[in-house]
């Protein structure tokens, strides 16, 4: 689904950058489905590399706003931090312009299933790396959010893709089909929350923020709840 609100943010911040790798920015916008519902939203979709190649994270709403900003570089691969629709549904199309192969973490594929027609794509397993350029991405499974939720690590670059397992301000949303409160507090408190705290964390939606900066708010999203 393109949208006329799509754009792109150059990474130009110096904190997303190591050697010639730096990190863009593509909010796309369109709609999330889940259990009779529809919401509009923007998304935050990441393309991560140097000049020659590159690795997308999600496909989200708008292939051709992603791939404005992919230019005539190399996919290495399309890595989705989970099956939601609206982190999935442009994956066709990317796969087919970029013939770049997708991986969603195996649990993921009961998500999938909701809104896509074509058999899910390989397997992501966790602690699994993809290099790109001279930086290495690291698969930390983290479910809650979704069964199949995954975050990208990249320790190179002080910088976590967290999808919507943590946003600035607390964990992605819970209380829907397929999503779990204290399975969500338990990957964040064991597998993000652990990161040094200067970790740059870049979001499935909204702005970025640090481990440092969340850290501190752990007890107050458990008192929370919901």
């Amino acid at each position: 689904m393109a949208s006329s609100r799509s754009r792109a943010t150059q990474g130009t911040d110096i904190a997303l950058s190591h050697g010639g790798v730096g990190v863009d920015r593509v909010v796309t916008s369109g709609t999330f489905e889940l259990d009779g519902g529809s919401w509009d939203v923007d998304n935050n979709v990441w393309v991560i590399g140097d000049e020659r190649e590159c690795i997308i994270i999600d496909a989200a709403h708008d292939a051709q706003a992603i791939l404005s900003v992919v230019g005539r570089r190399h996919v290495r691969a399309i890595l989705l931090t989970h099956g939601h629709n609206d982190h999935i549904n442009a994956v066709a199309e990317l796969a087919a312009a970029t013939r770049a192969p997708v991986h969603l973490q195996r649990e993921g594929r009961l998500v999938w299933a909701l809104s896509q027609d074509a058999p899910p794509p390989d397997d992501m397993r966790d602690g699994q790396e993809f290099r790109v350029g001279d930086v290495t991405l690291r698969v930390m499974h983290t479910p809650g959010h979704s069964p199949g939720s995954c975050c990208f690590h990249v320790p190179a670059m002080h910088v976590v893709f967290t999808g919507d397992t943590l946003f600035q301000g607390g964990p992605g949303a819970t209380g829907r089909s397929f999503s779990n409160f204290d399975q969500i507090i338990d990957s964040i408190r064991r597998r993000l929350l652990t990161l040094p705290s200067g970790t740059r964390v870049l979001t499935g939606h909204g702005e970025a923020t640090t481990i440092g900066a969340e850290a501190p708010q752990l007890e107050e999203w458990i008192a929370r709840g919901h």
